[in-house]
């Protein structure tokens, strides 16, 4: 009996393994293992500026890239993250604005993760980009110029004119102007000035402008040289023949005005009359010249005698002449 049992044991287990399906005899017993969930990131640039161009947004922008490959075909999800500026955009394809930001160094990071029937797979990865300080703008002076007239009157106002181009831009200009001599009398703060000028006869007046607002000197200058008056003799008096003490209180007055100018010239112009004989005129011009040296303390050699021509009667008239003035011409 004890032999018979193993050999009946050894039956009933060669009968149950003959009812069992060919395939599952063969049916591994280990899980197969999934491949690695794969991820590569990149920037299209590594600097950019804190200064984004009004013109072009894009410079102060990153495109991001993930190339992420889940071997099983999963499905992936994209997580981003960033230390600064801001991500706008999903998947696989993003864009990372840092404008405004301060210099420096900023991350921007990416998670992804992908779930099968194997179970969830994690990547991470991130990239660094360079945010550049911004240039400084240096300002630039505009090209400045001041204008005024080629000729100009005695005591004449004179009028000066600017104008400007180019330099910094978005600066509204101050005028500040300034002259040698006169008097500013219209337009200061403005690019239109006028100068009075009375008593500035034969001096130079430069009027200077000063264009504030650029942090420089932005200067121009106008240089206008003022005339001098033509100097011309004037008639102080004249008479016919008259009483020799009516003649003398004429001569009285004529050498004060001399003696007021010690510069003038005293020009004494006798006209003859029509019966008047020469030496006649000599004798009434050398009476006056005589006068006014011996009673009035002149300088002959201020003293000039002319004669013009003949009238119906006889003239005497006094002249005085500044110096540089041109002498009277009898007529």
């Amino acid at each position: 009996m004890f032999r018979k049992l193993p050999l009946l044991v050894t039956i009933f287990v060669l009968v149950l393994l003959s009812t069992l399906p060919a395939g599952a005899q063969k049916k591994p017993t280990a899980a197969v293992a999934s491949s690695a969930l794969k991820l590569n990131l990149t920037s299209n640039t590594a600097i950019v500026s804190a200064c984004s161009d009004a013109g072009n947004p894009a410079s102060s922008q990153v495109q991001l890239t993930a190339a992420a490959v889940s071997p099983n075909g999963n499905p992936i999800n994209y997580r981003w993250t960033t230390t600064a500026g801001t991500i706008s955009g999903e998947g696989p394809h993003v864009t990372w604005n840092l404008a405004g930001l301060k210099p420096g160094y900023h991350k921007a990071s990416l998670d992804i993760v992908s779930t099968g029937n194997e179970g969830v797979c994690q990547a991470f990865s991130s990239v660094t980009v360079l945010v550049n300080a911004c240039a400084t703008v240096r300002p630039v002076c505009p090209a400045v110029a001041v204008n005024g007239p080629t000729t100009a009157g005695v005591d004449q106002p004179l009028t000066f004119t600017s104008n400007y181009n180019g330099g910094t831009a978005g600066i509204t200009p101050v005028y500040n102007w300034t002259v040698s001599a006169g008097t500013i009398i219209e337009g200061q703060g403005t690019d239109r000035i006028k100068v009075d000028t009375k008593g500035l006869a034969g001096q130079t007046i430069r009027a200077s402008l000063s264009l504030g607002g650029y942090n420089l000197e932005c200067a121009a200058d106008y240089a206008v040289t003022m005339p001098v008056p033509k100097l011309e003799g004037r008639r102080f008096d004249e008479f016919p023949d008259i009483a020799r003490n009516d003649e003398k209180a004429r001569l009285d007055n004529f050498a004060i005005e001399l003696q007021n100018d010690p510069t003038a010239t005293a020009y004494v112009i006798v006209y003859p009359g029509k019966n008047n004989k020469r030496y006649e005129v000599q004798e009434h011009s050398g009476r006056v010249v005589e006068y006014l040296v011996n009673s009035r303390g002149l300088d002959q050699h201020r003293i000039v005698t002319l004669v013009g021509p003949k009238r119906d009667q006889l003239r005497v008239e006094l002249w005085l002449t500044p110096q540089g003035a041109t002498a009277p011409n009898p007529r």
